[in-house]
């Protein structure tokens, strides 16, 4: 299972191409409420979330998602549940996804120190102990970090390289170029 977390002033095209894209490709995938189960977005885009933070399980947890956007990043700082789930997944080896500012989450938890990574650029000095790549998505070992809105597609097909059958996911390359 892969959850994205969403906390109000999420932004929405992170959090929602990378579930579109990895239910594309049959990846079991979630999306968790931070504060309920409707969560509006950055843009007053309202988002029904499958579950509550309150009822996710952590067994067979493969990936966690966790997409920018301002409120959005702070609003999922101050959950003690996505931050013990990331660390579940990080002291596991289990896959820890950030994209835009939420990147600044796994540095102030000293997940980065000694990694490669890339982050939004208003949020570089927030990324502490990282090499900051300024690439659009970095992958340092199950860690992986985007950039913002505009590595939004890169970043889902990535974690559709990661965590769907080889075939699914270039299918998938192949359909989202147009081809």
């Amino acid at each position: 299972m892969t959850y994205v977390f969403l906390a109000n002033g999420f932004e929405e095209i992170e959090a929602l191409t990378a579930v579109d894209l990895l239910r594309r490709a049959n990846v079991p995938i979630q999306t968790v409420g931070v504060g309920g189960k409707q969560i509006m977005g950055a843009h007053q885009i309202p988002v029904i979330a499958d579950l509550e933070e309150s009822e996710i399980s952590l067994e067979g947890l493969q990936m966690v998602v966790l997409p920018g956007g301002l409120p959005g990043t702070p609003n999922l700082e101050q959950s003690q549940v996505v931050k013990d789930t990331v660390m579940h997944c990080y002291e596991r080896g289990a896959y820890v996804a950030a994209i835009c500012a939420a990147p600044s989450i796994l540095g102030h938890m000293g997940l980065l120190k000694g990694r490669r990574a890339t982050v939004s650029d208003g949020f570089v000095s927030e990324i502490t102990g990282a090499e900051y790549t300024g690439e659009l998505v970095t992958v340092d070992g199950k860690i992986i970090t985007g950039r913002g809105p505009m590595a939004a597609m890169a970043f889902a097909l990535q974690l559709t390289d990661l965590l769907a059958d080889k075939e699914a996911a270039e299918k998938l390359r192949n359909l989202m170029q147009c081809q």
